[in-house]
């Protein structure tokens, strides 16, 4: 058995982590391929001024289209609302922490106007417009360490991040603030995983036993809200679905680059109608698309 993934540290330790669930329910070795992304080939430019389709994603499911891997892993975040007709989510493990958090020596606060704020995220920039925070936006690209010591190393004051990349990297000590979801809301997908294969694969009955179904709930209703609306990366909007007690409650905010909200809405129905709940929210934000 052959897994697809990308080569830095999150995407192997992610992977190795499917590994050893996979471990638990089979005998077979799994052997892992590294493919490069788009993404990583790029590194000189805002991800929102790219196609941003499949730009971590797309050459792995190649790969699993052309039978060169079995399956891939992927953060779910970067996964496209449309996939090729060939592919499927068979399944999304447990779910880590959705939060942004914010990596700087100084606290959120404390970050004085004009602080150098790397991200490459326009999300994330709009979030910083619309808490007045005046900070000097700048381009920041490069894996999760890369980036953080860009910042220890004084290149910018602060970046943003998702925190569930840096506890399943051990790297939670850098850490200075975890935001509330509806003060920085999290894109659609955030600290969840996606696991891929061919509709026709053999594998997928094993690979579902993988799939922890709150979770995949939660994923499928903030999906949605993208595919119904046809967007990506290049607006920025926040999606996170929680559940409680047999009920999933889901809320949505689509923002302008200078940070003005221009539409928010929350919606809770049964977990079992995920699906409906993000076409309902997206019904309600698409004037403004």
């Amino acid at each position: 058995m052959i897994v697809g993934t990308r080569g830095s540290n999150l995407a192997t330790v992610q992977t190795k982590y499917i590994i050893s669930e996979l471990s638990k329910i089979t005998d077979e070795e799994v052997e892992i391929s590294i493919v490069k992304s788009t993404g990583d080939k790029i590194t000189d430019t805002q991800l929102y001024n790219m196609d941003p389709k499949g730009i971590f994603t797309r050459e792995l499911d190649l790969a699993v289209l052309d039978n060169e891997v079995d399956f891939a892993v992927h953060s779910m975040k970067d996964v496209p609302s449309e996939l090729d007709p060939d592919l499927e989510i068979v399944a999304v493990p447990i779910r880590e922490s959705p939060h942004d958090v914010l990596i700087s020596k100084l606290g959120w606060n404390e970050l004085p106007p004009g602080s150098k704020m790397g991200t490459s995220s326009l999300r994330r920039e709009a979030f910083c417009n619309h808490h007045q925070k005046n900070f000097k936006l700048e381009p920041l690209r490069g894996n999760i360490e890369t980036r953080i010591k860009k910042v220890m190393m004084g290149e910018c004051d602060a970046t943003l991040m998702a925190e569930a990349g840096l506890i399943r990297l051990g790297l939670t000590e850098y850490i200075k603030e975890r935001f509330p979801l509806n003060y920085i809301t999290p894109p659609a997908g955030q600290g969840a995983l996606a696991i891929i294969t061919r509709k026709d694969s053999e594998l997928k009955t094993q690979l579902n036993e993988l799939n922890h179904f709150t979770s995949f709930q939660e994923i499928l209703a903030e999906k949605t809200v993208l595919k119904e609306l046809g967007i990506g990366c290049q607006w920025p909007l926040g999606a996170i679905a929680r559940s409680k007690n047999g009920k999933l409650n889901l809320y949505c905010v689509l923002l302008d680059k200078q940070g003005h909200v221009l539409s928010d809405v929350t919606i809770t129905d049964s977990i079992n109608n995920a699906e409906e709940l993000g076409k309902k929210a997206a019904n309600h934000m698409e004037d403004y698309i």
